[in-house]
């Protein structure tokens, strides 16, 4: 080998360890509130569980709905996917940093022209190894290996987003099926009172005790409840078939497990918050931002690298022989060096818009961040000031309920004794069930808000996760 090559070799080696051009990246600061706004519980928040926040519910039939959806999801499986391409692409980066070598061989048989030549016969044969090699001598492939590595990370963030979302909207659709079958066996309980009602007012009426009216009314607030049925088991078969989609089944799979009807579970309503930067680190959505503003960031410095020259190294190493025997014979051996360089002169503009449009999109990604960050305090606030609202509503509508319950006693038994007239019963009646329903309704929104507080903390997943790069 030529010692001017092999200078040049070594120089280029030296010279690919340098900085890579274009701007390092460094972690924005992110001005959080020092606490939150709205009422809560100011405890320490437990990571264990953050991360299992649906046990809180005590509900086992949740548990395992909860359970078969991150196993079987198909939303969660597209994600599972996703990462194993970023991971690939990552690779596919770090393999570029790296030389490549080829083996190669080869025989062939010539015969010349009697009428040009001698006519004669040649045997050929050779066999040997090539590489190449492009020193990253400005750090455009470093670069582009650091953002493989971030979208890497993003990836990994997108997963742990899609199953915080996955396990909230399972619980979400649970709560909204036993709110539905408890306000239905509230409807239906309510039917079979009216029933009851509307037959002692006939028989008052064959008695000539009360006049055709308050038969009448008794029919139609018993239809009109009747009538309110049908949309209620609407929305529990919609519910169901829901779930059933979230589990990575077909719509009507679940009904025998789902069958049962359970009782609306609510989680005790303190939730350790923690401070608001607990939840800018702990939340999938914000780190996913800050890591695709870090690969936006390297992507800039791949951009910019461009300008620079660059430089490539080939070489061979082989054995030629005229015969297979002398294939390996000492005086076989071969092998050449070859150091080349490129430089961009003229491009008609096409790196500097490249590097203004890297530039541009690294804005937008900075604002993207800025973006997700506020509206994670936003939820977070909103969930807060919705559970603690909704918890006063659920604990007036209870005594309100209980009031009416007792208010209907009386009603019915006055009216049965003659001492009161059928529209203070009617009243009663439909106090009594709006109450009721108003209730049943109040109880799935407080777990509905519990499950929305444990969303926007980031709850449902943790950093020691198997999806985790």
């Amino acid at each position: 080998m030529p010692r001017s090559s092999l200078a040049a070799a070594l120089a280029l080696l030296a010279l690919s360890g340098c900085a890579a051009v274009g701007p390092d990246y460094r972690a924005p600061e992110t001005a959080a509130p020092a606490q939150w706004q709205a009422v809560h519980d100011s405890g320490r928040r437990d990571a264990e569980v953050l991360a299992r926040w649906w046990r809180q519910f005590d509900d086992p039939v949740l548990d395992g709905l909860i359970a078969d959806a991150l196993a079987a999801n198909t939303d969660l499986a597209t994600a599972q996917a996703k990462l194993r391409e970023a991971r690939a692409r990552r690779d596919l980066a770090k393999a570029g940093l790296a030389p490549s070598v080829t083996l190669s061989g080869s025989a062939s048989r010539s015969r010349s022209s009697a009428e040009t030549g001698a006519g004669a016969t040649h045997n050929l044969y050779s066999t040997g190894f090539d590489a190449s090699w492009e020193p990253d001598v400005f750090g455009g492939a470093r670069r582009g290996l650091e953002a493989a590595e971030a979208d890497l990370q993003a990836g990994a963030e997108g997963l742990h987003d899609t199953r915080v979302s996955l396990v909230a909207e399972v619980a979400s659709n649970y709560l909204e099926l036993r709110s539905n079958e408890q306000r239905l066996a509230i409807a239906e309980a309510s039917l079979a009172a009216q029933s009851e009602l509307y037959d002692l007012t006939g028989w008052r009426q064959q008695a000539g005790l009360v006049s055709e009216l308050d038969a009448a009314q008794a029919l139609t607030s018993l239809e009109q409840t009747r009538a309110g049925l049908p949309g209620l088991r609407t929305a529990i078969t919609e519910a169901r078939h829901r779930l059933a989609t979230l589990l990575g089944r077909a719509p009507a799979e679940l009904d025998a497990r789902l069958a049962a009807t359970g009782v609306i579970p609510v989680a005790p309503n303190a939730v350790a918050t923690g401070i608001p930067a607990d939840t800018l680190r702990q939340r999938p959505d914000v780190r996913a931002a800050e890591r695709r503003l870090a690969a936006q960031t390297a992507r800039l410095g791949e951009a910019e690298a461009a300008r620079y020259p660059s430089f490539r190294l080939t070489g061979s190493l082989g054995l030629d022989a005229l015969a297979l025997n002398r294939l390996f014979s000492g005086n076989a051996g071969s092998g050449s060096l070859l150091a080349g360089i490129t430089a961009p002169i003229f491009d008609a503009g096409r790196i500097k818009s490249n590097i203004a449009v890297q530039d541009a999109v690294l804005e937008q990604s900075r604002l993207a961040y800025r973006s997700a960050v506020l509206a994670a305090l936003e939820e977070v606030e909103n969930a807060l000031a919705g559970l603690a609202n909704l918890g006063q509503q659920r604990e007036q509508l209870s005594r309100a309920a209980a009031s009416a319950r007792e208010t209907l006693a009386m009603a019915r038994n006055r009216y049965a004794a003659g001492l009161a007239d059928f529209q203070t019963v009617l009243d009663s009646q439909r106090t009594q069930l709006n109450l009721e329903d108003q209730l049943a309704s109040a109880t799935g929104a407080c777990g509905n808000a519990q499950i929305r507080l444990y969303k926007a903390l980031g709850g449902g997943w943790t950093p020691d996760d198997k999806e985790t790069p």
